[in-house]
Parts: C-alpha cells; structure tokens; sequence
C-alpha cells in the first residue's frame, strides 16, 4: 500500500503571532506637545548677520580687513551697508568674533 502523501507544512504546528494593536493605538502628537526649539541669543543673532555681511559681496572683498574698515569703506564709495551692521561693529568692539571677518582664519 501507498503512503498517503501529505504536505511538509502539514508536519508542522500553525504557531499564529499575536496581533500587535500598537500602532492603531498610537495617535500622532499634537503639536503643542511639541517643544519649541530654542531661541537664538542676541549675540548668536548678531554674529549670524555680521556672517551675512561678509558673505555679500557687493560691500568688496573682506579678506586682510575688519568689518568696521570693510563698513566704512563701502559707505565711502556709496554702496550703502546696513547701519544696524556698524551699530552692532561699535556694540562690540573690542570682541574679536565681532570685529574680524569669516575668513580671518585663512592665510591670503
């Protein structure tokens, strides 16, 4: 007599996995939950615009001068830059991340 021919998955036990309702459960967060990122200070914020000065070129080169000498240098020759740059250059002028230009730390 034959053998009856079964299949492989039939010599195996039916192991289901459990039903995760994890993510029908979860619900987005609302947005007031989210932390506000931090505010940048003042002095953050006015480095950040002294970078944008140096990093527009229609006030000239900035390399081998401060931004003050740069400043009053494009005022000379009309070009118009921004007053609130020289009122923040004369805030801080004895601090050297206010008073030299980005590319200071590169030989010319």
């Amino acid at each position: 007599m034959t053998a009856k021919r079964g299949l492989i998955t039939d010599t195996f036990k039916v192991v289901k996995k459990a039903r995760r309702d994890d993510r029908r459960d979860k619900k987005p967060p609302s947005p007031a939950a989210d932390p506000e990122p931090p505010r940048p200070t003042k002095r953050e914020t006015e480095l950040q615009e002294l970078r944008k000065f140096d990093l527009d070129w229609r006030f000239g080169p900035c390399t081998g001068i401060s931004r003050l000498q740069r400043w009053e240098r494009a005022a000379l020759h009309g070009l118009d830059p921004p007053q609130e740059i020289k009122d923040i250059l004369l805030e801080e002028s004895m601090d050297p991340e206010y008073t030299h230009c980005l590319w200071r730390d590169y030989p010319l």
